[in-house]
């Protein structure tokens, strides 16, 4: 069996790195020891963020940190103080070069956090390693000392003939996660070219060529959608027993047991939240709202947009998984159904926006408030009328695709950075052809969806209790779009 280092490429840089980590298990605590270089200031402030990007939520990683020590090279202990709520700062003298060495306890199973057992460790690596208080842009290299037996997987890039691994930056460094144990790699495919790996602990009993061979036509179909692969490599980091999934430029952490794989409602399950979690590598980690990037480590990075981001992932999941083959349109009718059975029988629909659920979903949680709103229900169902919209006044020449290359290109590639809601939006108008004004007053206020117009222009009618379904005599470019719609 291959070492599972397979998500590491070999090169080399002549860059000196200031930022050195060894990290060592010893259950339940990772050890970790920072050498840090060209100290310049008599004291430095260290930070560990408070949270991760792709989990908009506080994890206080900093309440999980033991024993921290500082020293100079000569061993001679440094003084230092706790700055609340997620800083250390070092008081160096003339140092230019000193040590740090903490623990980070490490139990819990969930992709935005660490987690260490004797089988297995898993690093969300916001949570384990920290910068200096403002230098976000330092390279840093990384070796973890793990137990015999264990292989490693991580997108971090390995330097040929050095140990370990490095990031060009602490942004790189905190969007890659690293899983260890005893592994398995499942076979790999290519997509356009590129390789992309899956690698797993316990991943249970199933077909695996067939899932990796399903597994493929999904990201194909992604891929299709904006027509370009932006990485050199990419790998499902399977996290075994646990929750959630958390995106990465070129890789995603996931909850994963193949057993799930034995019926089709489970298959589906997991090829949507596959699909889900793969095409965020487009949809918020390239193509994102503004204010997702540069991240404010400190406090977290609020926006308004999430509704974009995470409920058009939530409608693209649906399709590419559609487009793959592996579902029929009545399985998309359903889960949107149930997007709109779920949204309508919340009671905060008449108080609070998406739009609103989106700033606030570091309060609320992810799933809203209670009775509240989520951008995961009345996201992906906002993103098929916008879809249907544009489709019906282009006479089917163009969609939501079209929108999301758009995105791609105009900022992702040439501007470099992210949109703004109005640019979002002139994006939408002028693919559509149209103004938009009734579909973003549904994103920013209460107002009622009419369901009956926007997934009538597919030929589709809503029951009374929110089903979709097609209605008996459509037209022939209701017939066109539908078709078109979920080829």
């Amino acid at each position: 069996m291959k070492i599972l280092l397979i998500v590491a490429l070999f090169l080399s840089s002549t860059a000196t790195a200031q930022m050195h980590y060894t990290v060592s298990v010893d259950t339940p605590y990772y050890h970790v020891q920072l050498n840090a270089g060209g100290i310049a200031t008599d004291s430095v402030l260290f930070k560990m963020p408070v949270w991760t990007p792709g989990y908009y939520q506080l994890m206080n990683y900093a309440e999980q940190v033991y024993h921290f020590s500082a020293r100079d090279t000569a061993g001679n202990t440094l003084p230092f103080e706790k700055r609340a709520p997620n800083g250390w700062m070092v008081y160096t003298g003339k140092n230019t070069s000193i040590i740090l060495e903490y623990d980070v306890k490490s139990t819990r199973p969930f992709v935005a956090a660490n987690f260490l057992s004797k089988d297995r460790g898993y690093i969300s690596p916001a949570g384990m390693f920290m910068h200096i208080s403002g230098q976000i842009k330092q390279r840093v290299t990384l070796v973890i000392k793990r137990l015999p037996g264990w292989n490693l997987a991580t997108s971090l890039y390995q330097e040929k003939g050095k140990e370990g691994f490095y990031a060009v930056d602490f942004d790189i460094l905190y969007d890659s996660p690293i899983l260890m144990g005893k592994l398995e790699e499942l076979p790999d495919f290519k997509v356009g070219g590129i390789p992309h790996y899956f690698v797993a602990y316990n991943a249970g009993e199933f077909d695996q060529l067939q899932f990796i061979k399903d597994l493929q036509k999904i990201v194909q179909a992604g891929v299709d959608v904006i027509g370009e692969v932006p990485y050199t490599h990419y790998t499902f980091l399977a996290i075994g027993p646990g929750g959630g999934g958390i995106e990465h430029l070129n890789s995603a952490s996931i909850s994963f047991n193949g057993a799930g794989l034995q019926t089709r409602e489970g298959k589906i399950r997991i090829y949507n939240f596959l699909a889900h979690e793969y095409f965020h590598h487009y949809n918020v980690k390239r193509i994102r709202p503004i204010e997702l990037g540069p991240f404010d480590y400190d406090n977290g990075s609020k926006t308004r947009l999430l509704w974009i981001s995470e409920g058009f992932t939530v409608y693209y999941e649906y399709l590419m998984v559609k487009r793959a083959g592996l579902t029929t349109p009545e399985d998309v009718y359903k889960a949107l159904s149930t997007n709109i059975r779920a949204y309508e029988s919340k009671p905060g629909r008449l108080e609070q926006s998406v739009a609103a659920a989106s700033y606030e979903t570091w309060a609320d949680g992810p799933f809203g408030r209670s009775g509240g709103v989520s951008y995961y229900d009345k996201g992906p169902v906002i993103g098929a009328m916008l879809d249907l919209k544009i489709r019906h006044e282009t006479n089917n020449k163009r969609s939501l695709d079209d929108v999301m290359r758009a995105l791609y290109q105009q900022y992702y590639k040439q501007a470099g950075r992210g949109f703004t809601e109005a640019e979002f939006r002139t994006v939408c108008e002028k693919i559509a052809g149209v103004e938009l004004t009734e579909l973003f007053e549904y994103a920013n206020t209460v107002k009622p969806l009419d369901y009956r117009k926007y997934f009538g222009y597919a030929g589709l009618e809503l029951t009374a209790d929110f089903e979709l379904k097609p209605i008996t005599q459509p037209n022939a470019l209701q017939i066109a779009i539908l078709k078109d719609w979920l080829r």
